[in-house]
């Protein structure tokens, strides 16, 4: 190898696709308009380049390799390159602009499910958004400077609600108050301080608090370390079709279950 134009030639020779990460016009077009060039698939918050394969980024993640791994899997699932394509990623790491390329193949990825957890959830992906927002935040800032543990539920909050019981007062029993409202959150944070779970609806209502989950455990494997919240989440988002989102008081991460398994772990601090 002779220069460093050999070493990124190698990276991008002979890639089915380059997904390009929240570009810039120009990069996009330098991109597209480049004779020769493969598909290009952009995934980004928003499509304001005008691409013609796109997947939406609900989260900014930090950690660049669930970032990549998000687009591949949703380019995956939307078809637009096939399992075991290699791919190129261009995305940023250090800067605000892209200033990373690396060289997958999807045939040797481990597909985690992330994508699938904001796209095939009966609950809209905003939604989902909106309650990792709130968990991230009191992951970051605790209760009066605590760290705190919480367990949100969202979707199929009717089979939800009949596989749980009340441990308390359902403050929400006859309000009309959704996710994402600042007011809402500031009251999400202060109820979870006390024990039980939150449902939320598919569109984001609140349906209660002060839930205690009574799901089938068995054959639920979660990692160890981790305590009875965690196997409850996994448990009903397994038996029902809601997803699970935990944020642990002991290690300070939120990890999000669908269908019975971890699908998104992270750190709030990273956000």
């Amino acid at each position: 190898m002779s220069s460093l134009g050999d070493l990124y030639d190698d990276i991008v020779e002979d890639v089915d696709a380059v997904f390009l990460f929240s570009p810039s016009a120009s990069l996009f077009d330098t991109v597209v308009g480049d004779e020769g060039a493969p598909p290009v698939v952009v995934v980004s918050a928003e499509n304001t380049v005008g691409a013609e394969r796109f997947v939406e980024l609900p989260l900014e993640f930090d950690d660049v390799r669930d970032r990549v791994r998000f687009g591949i899997e949703g380019g995956i699932q939307r078809e637009y390159v096939d399992e075991g394509a290699v791919v190129a990623c261009a995305t940023k790491l250090f800067d605000d602009t892209v200033d990373t390329v690396v060289r997958v193949n999807t045939g040797e990825f481990v597909r985690s499910g992330v994508y699938s957890l904001f796209t095939d959830s009966r609950a809209d992906p905003s939604v989902i958004r909106a309650v990792l927002e709130v968990v991230i935040e009191l992951g970051k800032k605790g209760q009066k400077g605590k760290p705190v543990g919480a367990l949100f539920v969202v979707g199929d909050a009717g089979k939800v609600m009949n596989k749980s019981r009340s441990l308390s007062y359902n403050p929400f029993e006859k309000s009309h108050v959704h996710v994402g409202d600042p007011i809402v959150n500031v009251m999400l944070k202060e109820f979870s301080r006390l024990d039980g779970a939150f449902v939320i609806s598919d569109s984001g209502k609140i349906v209660s608090a002060y839930r205690y989950l009574e799901p089938n455990a068995e054959g639920v494997d979660i990692p160890k370390g981790l305590g009875t919240r965690h196997m409850a989440a996994a448990s009903i988002s397994r038996d029902t079709n809601a997803i699970s989102i935990v944020l642990s008081e002991s290690d300070g991460l939120v990890r999000a279950f669908a269908g019975g398994e971890i699908a998104l772990e992270l750190d709030p601090e990273d956000y």
